[in-house]
């Protein structure tokens, strides 16, 4: 005790200390000059002519996302309870029962699929993916031509994907152990059983049927045509055209399969999801993300996305051997995009060293992946508009009057 009263009585004999300190603590250090971090890592920042790879960092993140983000760190709060607020706002804004953040679409796939497998069984839950002997259902019915790098989300769950190629064929795979039809948006084209069909029989059966549409975004009334048109759960990627958190997706469906896969999530744990977790800051900025999106101009937007289009094309086409085009892909990443193809017996240029060239110059630029082979007699290569910032379009013409016209 005597300690006590000695500490005590010491500081009231110092009057000034509590004020010093705090007015310290208010004033902060001085202002010094930003860090830059990519420069300390070594690391090299590039203009986006290419797109929202995830390789290449997706979208840049609206300022309003990034003040909600902000907003969100300085305090505590129930993260259930923030996620049923959040999920509850973005359904009223998209128009579906129910809606779920999730740590990308990958997550939304495995939240989706989790659900349909062990609902809102909390053994169940804890079983996945180890699924034999316990009565779930264990089938996941999909397009041969649907597969994808993406489905392993999927087949994380334990379920056996069933492939088929026709409608018949799916009636016939269709038993008591089908736990759920699952649909690659992109892969419509391919696919022999096209989108209406599909969900059509899967209605039919009563049987739950999930949607990949990660990059189906732009146009926004696709955040709520599919639900509308009869799949019960949907799934997107929220830092791609949302321009939310890259580490952020949404699952959109019915309640009770929103209600099932948010049990399969975190913050639960033993459950398949728990290792995707949204924080507090990822789920305000992507419901403001979203609110920010549907408000947008997009007439305006796309105005602008065939100014850049065209600017490029005609630099491009100062060098009579270039041939161009834009084109707007039918489904995924549905924006124009600007190709450029020559032959490489008139110019004697590969799509791979341009694409060396735009990297290794100043500034660094990235265009889109996937050109044509070094040995190929035609080479083409493909430049995404959407992500390149104001004044941005004016630097990667120049870049392209250099390496392809000079």
């Amino acid at each position: 005790m005597s300690n006590r009263r000695n500490f005590l009585q010491a500081m009231s004999s110092l009057p000034l200390v509590g004020g010093l300190f705090a007015k310290e603590a208010l004033a902060g250090k001085p202002a010094g000059p930003a860090r830059d971090f990519f420069k300390e890592l070594g690391i090299r920042p590039f203009i986006n002519a290419a797109g929202t790879y995830t390789t290449l960092t997706a979208s840049l993140m609206h300022p309003e996302v990034m003040e909600a983000i902000n907003y969100a760190s300085k305090s505590f709060v129930s993260l259930t309870d923030l996620h049923d607020a959040a999920g509850k706002r973005i359904a009223q804004l998209i128009g579906c029962e129910g809606a779920m953040i999730t740590s990308g679409a990958a997550a939304a796939l495995t939240a989706g699929t989790a659900a349909c497998v062990a609902g809102k069984n909390p053994e169940w839950i804890k079983r996945i993916p180890d699924l034999a002997g316990t009565g779930m259902k264990n089938e996941v019915i999909v397009q041969k031509a649907h597969r994808n790098g993406y489905d392993h989300a999927v087949r994380n769950c334990g379920i056996k994907l069933i492939e088929v190629e026709t409608a018949d064929e799916i009636e016939r795979a269709i038993n008591e152990k089908t736990a759920m039809l699952f649909f690659f948006n992109d892969a419509d084209p391919r696919g022999k059983v096209k989108i209406e069909q599909f969900v059509a029989i899967a209605n039919k059966h009563k049987i739950p049927c999930l949607n990949d549409a990660a990059a189906d975004v732009p146009p926004s009334e696709h955040l709520s045509r599919y639900t509308k048109m009869g799949f019960d759960l949907v799934a997107f990627s929220g830092g791609k055209g949302m321009r939310g958190p890259q580490s952020a997706g949404l699952l959109l469906g019915r309640k009770e399969l929103i209600e099932a896969a948010r049990m399969n999530s975190s913050p639960n744990s033993d459950s398949i999801g728990r290792g995707m977790k949204v924080n507090k800051e990822e789920l305000l900025g992507m419901m403001v993300a979203v609110e920010v999106y549907l408000k947008r101009d997009s007439a305006a937007e796309w105005k602008e996305w065939e100014r850049r289009a065209k600017l490029l094309c005609d630099t491009a086409s100062k060098n009579s051997a270039i041939r161009t085009e834009v084109f707007v892909p039918p489904i995924a990443n549905h924006v124009p995009t600007v190709r450029l193809k020559w032959e490489k017996a008139v110019l004697n240029l590969t799509a791979d060293e341009v694409r060396r060239q735009m990297r290794e110059g100043t500034p660094s630029i990235e265009i889109a992946p996937g050109s044509s082979p070094a040995d190929a007699a035609t080479q083409e290569f493909s430049i995404g508009i959407w992500q390149l910032q104001p004044g941005e379009v004016d630097v990667v013409a120049r870049r392209l009057r250099e390496v392809l016209v000079k």
